[in-house]
């Protein structure tokens, strides 16, 4: 649809330096029917360091009632012994065996997996396309398992585990916690991931247009009218395409239907009650799950969470604030750093650069094989994984620095590989997810006004979010008017964990969801700017151990209100020295992505787990390779899913393998 400009003059302000979000008016824009909205694609974060190198005892910042032990994981404590800052959870503690909750009757055909998740064990299940006819049509999901090595009497049963999207697989995420978590814990869960529906090895697994990020794509920021007319028609042929290609799949692609899939899968196992640990996106699952099925979630954690009143439009408005917020922390980094970067001794200054490259690419883009391949879309797209996690910035600044001062586009090269490629299978389950799961304004005229102002004062991911989104305003599944109503009162208790300038899930809004799951306690961790607080590399120990104790007994902090216990973040990165490579462990190389190893030293009782033997493997690997830290990101919460994506260092040599929510 056309847009009215006043005069010859575009509605697209120049990029303000350093301009603060307008955190007095943003409020104005947010719809009534609708709260603030986010890009979740949270990713869980690898933990292979955490299991090898010692941790130390939480910081002043915070406190915990467990304590780390010599290989690096939190050791599993008794109820008694977390009694410090901490109070048991009435009726979470189902005898160990029981068959409430430890599987005795599973209908699911369990078989190793192979290539990328080898060494986790895989099943498919069945479940309808449309719970309103149950008999109808069938769709599948597909499991993954790191099943439980402790006795039987001390199992704790099935944590289903879902790393965030909407449309990020999620099989490999087994692993993951696996290695993650306490070794003692761990070993008392069925930890299974799961595909969703319509992502991955799921069928079906949906693709809309395979061809929609080849190449370099029209600039995120429009010009004028005309070049904004392009990126709306761009969007509309999108939406037509999944129409025309899953026109039949596309009313049942919602958010609701994934949690009765979860039950689905609950039910297949034959247990009676759940465990369920979710990031970003996924905590949105969760309280979705919660709501429906709250006598069958016998634990819940919920790392970085997703305002529910906010779904989809002004949860995305929120984030664009809180990116800029993160991105300028970016830039204030690099300055802080500029003898090594030389972008800029102040945060204006490299912001300022990072916008003179960011036009040199829309004048003249770097080539790939195939042809022009990073422009200025691309390059937005690949450093806002800055505003997830700050271990990517060190090698951030250094690609940037290289193509600035030295005309080397080799660092730009191989960070778009690694952080930027987009995945249309993600891209696809996250529009159809989102689109169909609450109403979107349909008048371009709405989206436009929004996003321009927006832009005045958060340019960095104002057009960049909008045409993300895009397609929801021609989808051809109309929404309810209104967001799933959660309701948390009947869950037992949850445990959230929060960084307040997380800026895919907005502190705010994962306050405003905590208001609705009055049984949750909340960790937050007070100046944490990461997406993802658990089974970060370094590990924060605080909040560790307190996720270890919960797993493990059920006890959630004490401390009455909102904020119910407080950590410390993880520093900031060091710089790269010149030449040096990004603070990745050179690890899993010759290993397929994109499920990378995620190790722990396996104990006895992991012997007959090939899963956490192959993994306890690779985690010595790490630590021969002398590595200092990993980074596992997550990318674009409730907006865009996590996608895993390899471990380069400057040079083009691959280190390894980590998780990106886009």
């Amino acid at each position: 649809m056309s847009v009215v400009f006043r005069g010859d003059d575009p509605p697209y302000p120049p990029v303000s330096v350093l301009s603060r979000p307008d955190r007095e008016n943003r409020d104005r824009i947010r719809p009534a029917e609708h709260g603030r909205k986010l890009r979740t694609i949270l990713v869980p974060w690898l933990a292979a360091l955490a299991v090898v190198i010692g941790l130390s005892a939480c910081t002043a910042g915070g406190s915990s009632p467990v304590t780390a032990t010599s290989s690096g994981a939190a050791a599993a404590p008794s109820t008694a012994a977390a009694s410090g800052g901490t109070s048991a959870a009435p009726g979470s503690a189902a005898p160990a065996g029981s068959a409430a909750i430890v599987p005795e009757a599973s209908t699911l055909q369990w078989k190793a997996c192979g290539g990328q998740l080898a060494g986790l064990q895989c099943a498919s299940l069945q479940v309808p396309l449309n719970y309103a006819d149950p008999g109808g049509r069938k769709i599948t999901i597909a499991l993954s398992m790191a099943p439980a090595t402790a006795p039987p009497a001390e199992q704790q049963g099935v944590m289903l585990v879902n790393p965030g999207g909407p449309g990020e697989p999620g099989r490999s995420l087994a692993g993951d916690v696996a290695g993650g978590i306490s070794p003692q814990v761990a070993a008392t869960y069925d930890i299974v991931g799961f595909d969703p529906r319509g992502v991955g090895g799921s069928s079906p697994s949906l693709s809309c247009d395979p061809n929609f990020f080849k190449g370099v794509r029209a600039d995120y920021i429009p010009a004028n009218a005309a070049a904004e007319q392009v990126l709306i028609n761009r969007a509309k042929s999108y939406a037509a395409a999944c129409e025309q290609r899953f026109g039949w799949f596309l009313p049942y692609e919602t958010t609701v239907n994934a949690a009765r899939d979860m039950d689905q899968i609950r039910q297949a196992f034959g247990v009676k009650q759940v465990t369920y640990y979710g990031f970003s996106y996924g905590t949105y699952l969760g309280q979705v799950f919660g709501t429906l099925f709250p006598s069958h979630v016998r634990r819940m954690v919920l790392d970085s969470t997703v305002d529910p009143t906010g779904a989809w439009y002004a949860d995305n408005i929120s984030q664009d604030y809180a990116f800029q917020g993160r991105i300028e922390a970016f830039f204030a980094w690099a300055a802080k750093y500029d003898s090594t970067y030389h972008l800029g001794s102040t945060a204006a200054q490299v912001q300022a650069s990072y916008y003179k490259i960011r036009a040199k690419l829309k004048r003249t883009p770097i080539d790939g094989p195939n042809g022009p391949m990073i422009g200025p879309d691309e390059l937005d797209d690949t450093i806002l994984l800055g505003g997830y996690l700050n271990a990517v910035w060190p090698s951030f600044a250094q690609a940037l620095s290289q193509y600035l001062n030295d005309g080397s586009a080799e660092g730009l090269n191989v960070q778009f590989q690694q952080w930027g490629a987009q995945s249309e299978n993600t891209f696809a389950v996250y529009n159809a997810v989102e689109c169909a799961d609450v109403s979107w304004p349909r008048n371009w005229a709405k989206w436009q006004s929004d996003t321009v102002h927006v832009y005045q004062t958060a340019p960095f991911e104002a057009w960049d979010n909008a045409w993300f989104n895009a397609a929801c305003a021609f989808w051809p599944v109309p929404g309810p008017a209104k967001p799933f109503q959660v309701n948390g009162a009947k869950l037992p208790p949850v445990l959230m964990l929060q960084g307040t300038l997380d800026a895919a899930t907005p502190y705010a809004g994962a306050q405003d969801a905590h208001k609705l799951l009055p049984t949750a306690r909340m960790v937050v961790v007070e100046g944490g700017g990461n997406h993802g607080q658990s089974l970060e590399s370094p590990p924060d120990t605080c909040v560790q151990n307190y996720l270890n104790t919960y797993l493990a007994t059920g006890a959630i902090p004490d401390k009455p209100g909102l904020v119910n216990a407080t950590c410390a973040p993880t520093p900031d990165p060091s710089p790269l020295s010149p030449g040096g490579r990004p603070p990745y462990p050179r690890a899993w190389e010759g290993f397929a992505p994109p499920y990378p190893p995620h190790g722990r030293t396996p104990q006895k009782a992991d012997a007959a787990s090939p899963a956490r033997a192959v993994a306890g493997v690779r985690a010595l690997w790490l630590l021969l390779a002398g590595a200092a830290k990993t980074a596992a990101p997550p990318r674009r919460l409730g907006l865009r899913p996590c996608v895993p994506r390899p471990i380069g260092s400057s040079g083009g040599g691959q280190l390894g393998w980590q998780y990106v929510a886009r």
